[in-house]
């Protein structure tokens, strides 16, 4: 007898874990500057302007440089610093910088980055970072010009390296609603969200607007709204279960399948078609004093293989493991698997969705 494909159950989930609440969300900073302090690792003299920012930056500081002189600093970079400003945060806190090269340095390893205005896409300046460069990579070379590189030395962090200067407005506090955005969007999971808030608090505050936002109605006081919605984040929900996904990744050959994969009974042959060509030169030489010259020829070996792939039949099953099993029976690659899911696929015997990455 064949297993039976029973329906898949979820467990509850908060809602703080489904939605996202309009109004309340990061923005990106971005900056440049430079790093300096570096151990004959920064960027080259072909880099221009790491030696024009440093030119300016010694002439705020009221050292005039000769005309026509360029510079010539090793132990200066170039970098880019972007940072995350998470939502609701005020004047005076700190957030964590991420330091990035620009021109050609080795290695930002034992730098320091000079005072720096974060921006904002609106061009205004929402906080400033300085400080010590936390560089996880590392690079060595020797004077042959041999070198070894370790993950990546020309990025780095620095923790709480930011301290905010502006507060980004937010509108959380503005009107008597608030707007939950679903993070996967479904009529479903925004019905059951809806329900369960009235369910929880009083009949009528909220409305299911679409399949991705519920409309919720909140205390107007600041005090009273961040209590309520205290409350809200505790309120469980059974959400719609995902369906099952089977991912590729063409770049690196990567399949990655989540549990809950249905495969129907089938039927897979699959062959692998090796074709090998091999150049080899052949010289002929002729004999002494025949007058004759030594010719190099060309010789093409073409040779075509074309394995017969078994046929192996899957039983009917809802298991991962089956379907994981057969396919390491066939010892098929990972490209492989990707044709013999795809093909399992449009024949109907896989419930999945395929997705490339």
């Amino acid at each position: 007898m064949l297993p039976v494909a029973l329906p898949m159950t979820t467990a509850a989930q908060s809602i703080q874990s489904m939605v996202n609440i309009q109004g309340i969300r990061e923005n990106q900073l971005v900056g440049y500057s430079l790093v300096v302090g570096l151990n004959n690792s920064g960027d080259k003299n072909q880099v221009k302007f790491t030696n024009q920012t440093v030119t300016n930056m010694l002439r705020q500081f009221g050292v005039q440089l000769p005309a026509k002189i360029d510079p010539k600093v090793k132990n200066v970079a170039a970098v880019a610093v972007s940072a995350t400003l998470p939502p609701m945060y005020s004047r005076g806190q700190n957030i964590d910088v991420t330091v990035s090269s620009i021109g050609d340095a080795k290695s930002l390893r034992g730098g320091t980055l000079l005072l720096t205005q974060l921006h904002g896409a609106d061009g205004e300046v929402y906080a400033l970072a300085q400080g010590s460069v936390v560089v996880g990579g590392v690079n060595a070379g020797g004077n042959s010009g041999a070198s070894v590189t370790v993950n990546t030395p020309t990025a780095g962090l620095i923790p709480n390296g930011a301290t905010v200067e502006r507060e980004i407005p937010s509108d959380f506090n503005m009107g008597n609603t608030i707007t939950l955005n679903l993070k996967r969007p479904s009529f479903k999971d925004a019905n059951s969200i809806a329900n369960a808030i009235n369910n929880g608090f009083q009949s009528g505050i909220a409305t299911a607007k679409s399949s991705t936002n519920v409309e919720v109605i909140a205390p107007t006081a600041p005090g009273a709204r961040v209590a309520f919605m205290s409350q809200l984040d505790d309120i469980e929900v059974r959400a719609e279960p995902v369906r099952a996904k089977v991912i590729f990744n063409s770049r690196t050959g990567t399949v990655v399948m989540g549990d809950g994969v249905v495969l129907h009974a089938a039927a897979i042959s699959h062959g692998s078609l090796t074709v090998t060509i091999s150049e080899n030169n052949n010289v002929s030489q002729p004999g002494a004093l025949s007058g004759g010259r030594t010719a190099v020829t060309p010789q093409s070996d073409v040779s075509v293989k074309n394995s017969h792939g078994q046929m192996l039949q899957l039983p009917e099953s809802t298991s991962l493991k089956t379907l994981v099993n057969a396919l390491n029976g066939l010892g098929a690659s990972p490209d492989d698997v990707m044709s013999i899911l795809q093909a399992l696929h449009e024949a109907g015997a896989l419930d999945a969705d395929l997705e490339v990455i």
